[in-house]
């Protein structure tokens, strides 16, 4: 053990619109020692996802908010240090739910062994949950054919990039959508995309339109706000919508402004036979996962799947760093380094 104080996040407060620094606490306690059946975790790397700021909020939703007081959430990987365990030994390098702190216990019940040959951090990232939801919702949902359109947004990030690559390997053209000139050249060139926009772009949806001159056939939701707004008109007779994200939404506090749009959605589903379908990744986990670490880890391997990590080192500078994902300044996964 290289140290006997824990480290972890809380949530100080619940966050109103932007979250911010305050809403976070930083707290010192005693590592904890591991009981009959139990192993005591150190956490090496630590996840930073979307998600996590709906887990910030007390609304209703798929999981329970994160408790005034409690550790935030994530996904970690992490070394047994003690093991009082049968099936776990020292030494053992493990993906886990342990959260944003530096020790935790586990039962072993939520715990993978990973493959020490492959890179750590893959398991939080390709190889991980945003991969598998890259995969599950694009191959379940959105099931591409050869010569279709695939939109994606956010595709710079570990979700997007993915489902922007698994379309180009299922023989469908990927049409990626990024915030900022550096975002969208890393689409073209790093991840292969046949184009990149910037919805920052004053005529952004001009130039949606001209880039899918035959309409959009698959639309893997990422964003919501005006990049829905500017592919609502362009998605084809039988199209198909993976929900997987509505980032811009996440930070809005009380009712939207403008007109009520729901009208026109609904009018749009009916009249073009549109599915929208939103989705959760773990509801797939049971039957589809073994099949993805088949084939992504094969992708990975021959290289028709790339990815890119973001590192940022110290659990102190977790809070910023996830305020930053929100708003978009991340490339790639964003990983915090312990």
């Amino acid at each position: 053990m290289s140290q006997s104080i824990n480290q972890r996040v809380v949530l100080a407060k619940r966050p109103v619109g932007r979250p911010d620094p305050s809403d976070f606490r930083l707290e010192q306690s005693s590592v904890p020692s591991p009981g009959e059946g139990e192993v005591l975790l150190e956490i090496e790397y630590l996840s930073l996802d979307p998600y996590m700021r709906g887990r910030m909020s007390d609304a209703k939703s798929y999981a329970e908010p994160v408790a005034i007081g409690a550790t935030m959430v994530g996904g970690t990987v992490a070394r047994v240090v003690e093991s009082r365990h049968p099936d776990y030994a020292e030494g053992d390098l493990v993906l886990s739910y342990s959260g944003w702190q530096r020790y935790a216990i586990s039962d072993g019940s939520d715990l993978r062994r990973l493959d020490p040959k492959l890179p750590p951090t893959t398991a939080l990232g390709v190889l991980g949950m945003p991969g598998f939801t890259a995969y599950s919702g694009l191959l379940t949902i959105g099931r591409p054919r050869p010569g279709e359109t695939v939109v994606v947004a956010a595709a710079s990030g570990p979700v997007g990039s993915a489902v922007g690559q698994i379309a180009r390997i299922k023989g469908a053209r990927a049409v990626g959508i990024a915030g900022g000139a550096d975002k969208c050249r890393l689409l073209r060139e790093h991840f292969g995309f046949d184009v990149a926009l910037d919805h920052r772009a004053p005529d952004f949806a001009a130039q949606l339109a001209q880039a899918c001159p035959d309409g959009i056939d698959v639309y893997f939701e990422n964003v919501g706000g005006k990049v829905w707004d500017a592919v609502l008109p362009l998605l084809n007779e039988f199209a198909r919508v993976p929900v997987c994200g509505l980032i811009a939404q996440y930070n809005a506090h009380g009712r939207a402004e403008g007109e009520d749009r729901l009208p026109a959605v609904m009018y749009a589903v009916l009249s073009r036979s549109l599915t929208l379908r939103g989705f959760i990744q773990r509801e797939f986990v049971a039957e589809q996962f073994p099949s993805f670490l088949r084939d992504m880890g094969g992708w990975v391997e021959s290289g028709q799947v790339r990815y890119l990590e973001d590192v940022v080192d110290g659990l102190e500078n977790a809070p910023s760093a996830l305020i930053g994902l929100l708003e978009g300044a991340n490339l790639g996964k964003l990983i915090v380094r312990l």
